[in-house]
């Protein structure tokens, strides 16, 4: 099933709109792959992935060249124009079919139990409701299917996470495109009826300053085996 051909290259419009921070965004995250090592974090994070793959916030389409070739499909759905255009190209230089495709967290353009697998990828700080989110996650899996995650959220001390909390409420969300530094993806994934898998502790950077987006989180979990609630 192709929902929209990457090839075309045709963006429609997006309630999501953040310019600015998404330009910043696609510099930033170009360098990060090997300066932070993060191209690393997702090989991992994808190797032995295989069938229907549905990513949830693909950003400028960075994950796309690690899928690995037992991969059929990949529908990437990203929001942000400028970010999703960026996508498109980078799915032209993928070596899995991949459609980039507009649409939101909460509210996921495709079919019930179509997917194998979901990959969240720095994602869910941003989202506008979590629980709904991963609830759309738990719909579009098959039963039994996984969900591999990257994400960033609450760590580090007293000190830390009070600062974290402060830059939530004050000025963080408006300069990084809602970006959320104290969410709790692990916590979020339980709450929302994954069943919790490996997980492994990152710092980003490893070796560096510790910063208050440096927590993050690389790990699998489950959709039971139940139908989902329609």
């Amino acid at each position: 099933m192709r929902l929209l051909s990457s090839a075309s290259g045709k963006v429609t419009g997006s309630p999501v709109h953040h310019p600015v921070f998404a330009r910043c965004y696609a510099r930033v995250s170009v360098r990060a792959e090997t300066r932070l090592g993060v191209a690393g974090l997702r090989e991992r994070l994808l190797a032995g992935l295989s069938g229907r793959v549905i990513e949830i916030g693909a950003g400028n389409g960075l994950n796309f060249s690690h899928y690995p070739g037992t991969v059929a499909e990949v529908v990437a759905i990203e929001p942000e124009p400028l970010l999703r255009q960026l996508a498109l190209e980078s799915a032209l230089r993928a070596q899995v079919p991949v459609d980039v495709v507009p649409g939101a967290a909460e509210a996921l353009p495709v079919k019930s139990e179509a997917f194998d697998a979901a990959v969240l990828s720095l994602v869910l700080c941003s989202v506008r409701d979590v629980p709904r989110a991963l609830g759309e996650v738990r719909r579009v899996l098959k039963p039994g299917g996984q969900v591999r995650y990257f994400e960033h959220g609450l760590g580090g001390g007293r000190l830390m996470t009070l600062t974290q909390r402060t830059l939530d409420r004050t000025v963080w969300p408006t300069l990084t495109g809602g970006c959320h530094l104290a969410r709790q993806p692990v916590a979020a994934l339980r709450a929302a009826g994954f069943t919790l898998g490996p997980q492994r502790p990152v710092l980003l950077p490893e070796n560096g300053p510790t910063l208050p987006s440096s927590y993050c989180t690389l790990g699998v979990a489950w959709r039971p085996d139940e139908p989902a609630a329609r």
